[in-house]
């Protein structure tokens, strides 16, 4: 019964939101509340959903003090270069542009954390995607994807869980898989030149025309024909592949993404606030001290320094309120659903359900099972609960037909790529909150691309030997 009502659950809140029946907070709220009523448990949604917050307050806090610390990042003109850098290497090119943004994530991703890759990517990335027309949905679905096959990485969260869970060495589970991850990346940059050339197709050959001009609006020319390539090559405003913004040295110098004359800049502390940036991460990777922490005490700072005056430091906050709370309101409702579901057993039950559906057939293949039952379970459920609760259990059963559990281990990253898009997944509100896209329309457009990157990364596992 908890296993179907679990199901059922699930179903109903995807359908609603991907049919923008109900808003992602309101469904993660309300959905949990009603199940959680009909599988008569009804009085302990309160203790459930406490525990939930509590679970997910420090990553609540964290991303609070991000967004922050990063929105006074953007308003101080960190960033500009690296958006003039882009528009340079991009030419206003949507191809270029979309193999940039999977680019950029899987370098950003790095530092192992989704929300500080989403907060940069989406900040370097956004004001080329709105001057050009291009679709949001396809830097989010990049950008995810992207980061999923790079969340792999040990000090990125699930290796280094399911290492603990089987007792294993971290190393010996990610560097045989190397291989594989680097195929489904270079999956992913397939995947962005494909996206980017259909962006191409239905945009046309793109030109920034006044670029130079930040407060008029911005007109996109489309440099069809014979005479795309070369028609602008003359001109300073209008200029096909050859002489985009970027090609000459004025255009790709006039325009930065943003406007380069706002108040907010403050070009006398730009190595400051590198520095800062720089040492923030290197703190959290070395982790001196939790990840939260680390992000209020920055932004705290880069406010104080950067804004010294009590009413800037109030605007700046004002500023990027909406986005602290879009993305901190969704997490704490994402506790409810997560609560009521790990509360109620009916995670247990579904993993139980689907670990005990697998065909004894299927025994020695178990590190192929691990690997496909990896895309929905992880996509459903938390690491934590798919890592320290399922994979031991599978793990068990590949051991007694001769399957040994790093195998096993190595399998169960495959499906890391769809789980970066998990509505149980906060930083996936960074991305589209910041991107301004409905989680809706993000989950309809990603979801089937990020699955064949799974997939792509345990095909290859298999055709390697590593599984």
């Amino acid at each position: 019964m908890l296993t179907v009502l679990g199901f059922a659950m699930i179903a109903t809140f995807l359908v609603l939101i991907m049919t923008k029946k109900m808003s992602p907070i309101a469904a993660l709220v309300l959905i949990p509340a009603l199940f959680c009523v009909a599988v008569g448990q009804g009085a302990r949604l309160g203790d459930y959903v406490i525990e939930g917050v509590g679970n997910l307050a420090p990553t609540a806090a964290m991303l609070m003090f991000a967004i922050v610390y990063f929105g006074v990042m953007i308003d101080v003109g960190l960033f500009d270069p690296i958006v003039r850098a882009i528009l340079r290497f991009c030419k206003a090119d949507p191809v270029r542009i979309v193999v940039g943004t999977a680019v950029l994530a899987a370098i950003v991703s790095l530092d192992g954390d989704g929300s500080t890759t989403f907060m940069i990517t989406v900040s370097a990335m956004y004001p080329l995607y709105k001057r050009l027309g291009m679709s949001l949905v396809v830097m989010t679905g990049v950008a995810a994807t992207a980061n999923g096959v790079m969340n792999t990485l040990p000090w990125g969260g699930p290796t280094a869980r399911a290492a603990t869970a089987l007792k294993l060495d971290a190393s010996d589970i990610f560097v045989p898989m190397i291989p594989a991850l680097g195929t489904g990346l270079l999956f992913v940059f397939v995947l962005a030149y494909v996206l980017g050339r259909r962006e191409r197709k239905r945009v046309g050959y793109l030109t920034l025309d006044e670029a130079l001009v930040p407060e008029a609006d911005t007109v996109l020319v489309k440099a069809g024909g014979g005479n795309g390539g070369d028609g602008g090559r003359g001109g300073k405003g209008a200029a096909g592949p050859s002489g985009a913004p970027g090609a000459g040295e004025e255009s790709g110098d006039g325009f930065q993404g943003l406007d380069p004359d706002r108040a907010t800049l403050r070009p006398r502390l730009y190595w400051f606030n590198a520095g800062l940036t720089v040492a923030l991460l290197t703190a959290m990777i070395l982790e001196l001290l939790p990840i939260p922490v680390l992000f209020l005490l920055g932004a705290a700072l880069a406010l104080t320094v950067n804004y010294p005056n009590m009413a800037e430091q109030k605007a700046r906050i004002a500023a990027h309120a909406d986005n602290v709370l879009n993305v901190s309101g969704m997490v704490f409702a994402a506790a409810v659903f997560t609560g009521v579901l790990t509360g109620t057993g009916m995670v247990k039950h579904m993993a139980d359900w689907l670990v005990g559906a697998i065909p004894e057939g299927m025994g020695p293949h178990m590190g192929l099972v691990t690997g496909v039952l990896s895309l929905p379970l992880t996509y459903f459920m938390s690491n934590d609960g798919f890592y320290f609760g399922v994979l031991p259990v599978l793990a068990e059963a590949g051991a007694a037909h001769g399957v040994s559990p790093v195998e096993i281990a190595r399998a169960s990253i495959a499906g890391q790529a769809l789980h970066m898009s998990s509505p149980l997944v906060p930083a996936v509100y960074v991305l589209v909150g910041m991107a301004k896209v409905e989680f809706g329309d993000h989950t309809r457009f990603t979801v089937k691309w990020a699955a064949l990157t799974s997939l792509v990364v345990l095909a290859a596992a298999i055709l390697f030997g590593i599984v």
